[in-house]
């Protein structure tokens, strides 16, 4: 559950103080926690496959960098679907990847 953690002076963690003081808000904690970490893998995901996509432009080897930028926009809908990440934040994303995949084809 997430809250106030608490440090001793070397900076561990000693424990987390919860803050909320309804069954409500104690209810949301957790459902805000399940959340974070469900999108957090998403996010990850995405992340892991516009990388690979940004890499396979780098090696100039255009079938691949065609086929990795295909997965990555998949994935990123895929993301953007779940709600990991916003719509428009996906969309922005693609956008810079096919930007760059269509100047790697200008100049091969």
């Amino acid at each position: 559950m997430r809250g106030t953690i608490e440090y001793n002076a070397a900076f561990k963690k000693v424990e987390e103080v919860e803050l909320a003081n309804t069954a409500s808000a104690k209810k949301r904690i957790r459902q805000n926690e399940k959340r974070r970490l469900r999108n957090k893998s998403w996010r990850t995901r995405a992340r892991t496959y516009v990388k690979r996509a940004r890499l396979a432009m780098d090696s100039q080897d255009r079938e691949t960098a065609v086929a990795a930028v295909r997965t990555a926009t998949k994935e990123l809908d895929r993301a953007a679907s779940k709600g990991a990440i916003h719509r428009r934040n996906a969309a922005r994303r693609k956008s810079r990847l096919m930007r760059q995949l269509a100047k790697l084809e200008g100049s091969s």
